[in-house]
């Protein structure tokens, strides 16, 4: 793990915050409103380089709508700083191109292409060509199609997803399959940062097992992670910090270990028995 946290209550987080190493995420103060509901309130948390942040907490904590804050999909207070870059003001597709990337609850993918060629095309900004090089070099651009194909099945593969599935439409690969591609089209290439919205949902058994292993592989290659998710199984398994929100608020913030050992989480989420 990258720096040592304490499960704190709210008010009491800048000391752990200051204990993140490395940071490449830096949230602050991150308020949203509907009407006279506030959904999200002053929430801040730092994510280091190669490290995995859960975010738990009771359905409508904010969990989702944290999200929505910190990728500039919702009106927002706060600050959001990316690689020491001030980003609040940079709109969604400007995040993505800095390298800040975001998967959904559901999957997205093309249906009407193999697994292999949407992997493609979201490798353009390094793989694609234009048209006026396709008629002036057709030889050199035969071979770079075929470098951009190796390079989309290598990333296929590094989430998992075997050969076998890359000539087949994504309607025809399992559902795990299509939670792993949806993932690996969420990275692309480029990415530095990827916030995952239940990435377990609808997933079991083996599924389970091979979600775990990819986002270990991602978090050893450097990438860094946050991760909703209501497997409390998952997230304490791989997370090295976990944030915990009751309405809007953080209510602590600190590893697995001591999220599971704090009162206030097991009354107010994790629940205690009797």
């Amino acid at each position: 793990m990258q720096g040592t946290a304490h499960a704190t209550r709210e008010g009491g987080g800048s000391a752990v915050l200051d204990q993140v190493r490395d940071t490449v995420l830096e949230v602050e103060g991150l308020a949203v409103s509907y009407g006279a509901l506030r959904a999200l309130d002053g929430v801040s948390w730092r994510l280091g380089r190669g490290e995995i942040l859960g975010i738990i907490g009771p359905n409508g904590a904010g969990k989702s709508t944290c999200y929505d804050a910190v990728t500039n999909l919702v009106a927002r207070e706060g600050r959001v700083v990316l690689k020491g870059e001030d980003v609040t003001r940079v709109p969604a597709y400007g995040l993505a191109e800095r390298g800040l990337r975001r998967a959904f609850q559901q999957n997205a993918f093309f249906d009407d292409v193999t697994v292999l060629d949407n992997m493609v095309s979201v490798l353009q900004d390094v793989w694609g060509t234009s048209f006026a090089d396709c008629l002036v070099r057709p030889f050199r651009e035969r071979r770079r199609t075929g470098e951009a194909r190796r390079a989309a099945a290598a990333a296929l593969e590094r989430l998992g997803i075997a050969p076998l599935y890359h000539d087949r439409y994504p309607t025809e690969v399992p559902y795990g399959t299509q939670r792993m591609l949806s993932i690996a089209l969420a990275l692309g290439s480029g990415a530095e940062v990827l916030m995952l919205d239940e990435p377990a949902a609808g997933l079991g058994g083996a599924d389970m097992e091979a979600l775990v292993v990819a986002l270990a592989r991602l978090r050893d290659d450097g990438l860094s992670l946050v991760v909703i998710e209501h497997h409390m199984d998952l997230i304490m398994s791989v997370a090295d910090r976990i944030v915990v929100l009751d309405q809007g608020r953080m209510l602590a913030h600190g590893t697995p270990a001591e999220i599971q050992e704090n009162d206030e989480v097991l009354d107010a989420y994790l629940g205690r028995a009797a």
